[in-house]
C-alpha cells in the first residue's frame, strides 16, 4: 500500500492525500507537479532516476482505516536548492 507522504521533497509544499498535484516514483519519493516540471531534470526522480507519475488518490472512506503517512522528507539539495548543513 502506498504511504502517501505529506509533502514535496523539493519545496516542502503540503500534498494531502486527496491532492492531484503529487507525483511519485516507484520508491514513493514524492514531488509536487510544479517542482517536477521546473526543477527536476527530465521529470525524473533525482533520488533513483525513476519515472514520476501522478500519485493515486485514496478514497476518503479508506483513509480512516489506512491513513496517509505523516513522515515528512525535505531535501531541497536534490532539486537545485541550498544544500543542508
Amino acid at each position: 500500500m502506498l504511504s502517501l507522504r505529506p509533502n514535496c521533497e523539493c519545496c516542502g509544499r503540503d500534498l494531502p492525500p486527496e491532492s492531484r498535484e503529487a507525483l511519485i516514483c516507484s520508491f514513493e519519493c514524492t514531488w509536487c507537479t510544479d517542482c517536477a516540471a521546473t526543477k527536476l531534470p527530465g521529470g525524473l526522480c533525482p533520488n533513483c532516476g525513476g519515472e514520476l507519475v501522478r500519485r493515486p488518490v485514496r478514497p476518503a472512506d479508506k483513509l480512516a482505516k489506512f491513513p496517509a503517512s505523516t513522515e515528512r522528507k525535505h531535501r531541497p539539495e536534490k532539486c537545485g536548492g541550498p544544500v543542508a548543513a
